[in-house]
């Protein structure tokens, strides 16, 4: 019995070699497609084979996912995320500019299965980056190169509101576009910054010359009130007034112990004069 059970091993040790090494392959192989691993930042949108294609209600959240191998999860990026390019643009009189810019943006989580079914993975590049160019070749098109070199906050600004709305409707946020570079040609761009010199001389003129103009209506304000003040002064000193000042001055010079010469009633208004003293 035991001489039988021998035999019967070793006739199929070699066949379960086989099938263990056949069977640890095939676990192998299938692994990464039945256990899916999502990291933090990440969202799993499932395709089912045989079940409808891609589930578009919902996302797989960071995580592992089991699923049947013929399945599958695509992962995408929630997280910020840049890209950047440059373009040429023709301006509203003809010229062309070079634009370097850039793109933050992220997909939408909560619908980021009909971004999947709509778009797919390489949104970035279907979606993103040629609509951005659009709306840059639209609205810039609009200004002559003075106006976009002197004017890139508020241009900037009308872009990233036209490429956030544009977008939304294709399951993406936008958090901005940066224009961070403008090439001019070289003679309409020494003719732009001239023209900024000038006007920044033109300002600083205006600023002195209003300057001067205040300056001067200040004094004309003073010496009206000075003349003002001294007119009613004037106006205020009655001879009587006068006359009681004269007799109190003399009062004083008359208790002086220095020699003098007081003439009684000689003065104007009948007031002493006095001739001199030690």
């Amino acid at each position: 019995m035991l001489r039988k059970i021998k035999k019967y091993i070793k006739k199929y040790t070699m066949k379960f070699y086989v099938i263990l090494l056949i069977t640890l392959f095939f676990i192998a192989y299938l692994w990464n497609h039945i256990f899916i691993f999502i990291h933090p930042g990440q969202a799993g949108v499932k395709w089912e084979r045989f079940k409808g294609g891609t589930i578009v209600n919902g996302y797989r959240d960071e995580g592992t996912s089991i699923i049947f191998p013929w399945d599958k999860i695509y992962i995408y990026n929630t997280r910020i995320q840049t890209v950047s390019d440059s373009l040429s643009i023709l301006t509203l009189n003809g010229l062309t500019m070079e634009f370097d810019f850039s793109i933050r943006y992220r997909p939408k989580k909560l619908l980021v299965g009909m971004l999947h079914k709509t778009v797919g993975p390489e949104y970035q590049e279907v979606v993103i980056v040629p609509e951005v160019k659009s709306i840059l070749r639209s609205i810039v098109g609009q200004y002559e190169p003075y106006d976009i070199y002197t004017s890139q906050k508020a241009i900037t600004e009308e872009i990233n509101q036209e490429s956030i709305l544009k977008l939304e409707s294709k399951y993406i946020d936008i958090v901005d576009v940066l224009l961070k570079r403008i090439v001019l040609p070289e003679k309409i761009k020494n003719a732009i910054e001239d023209k900024l010199e000038q006007e920044q001389i033109a300002i600083s003129f205006d600023f002195k010359l209003d300057r001067e103009k205040k300056e001067a209506e200040r004094k004309k304000i003073e010496s009206q009130g000075i003349y003002n003040f001294n007119k009613k002064v004037s106006e205020s000193i009655t001879p009587d007034i006068l006359k009681f000042q004269g007799i109190r001055a003399t009062e004083k010079i008359a208790e002086s112990q220095n020699a003098k010469v007081i003439v009684i009633g000689a003065g104007e208004d009948g007031l002493p004069i006095i001739l001199g003293g030690q």
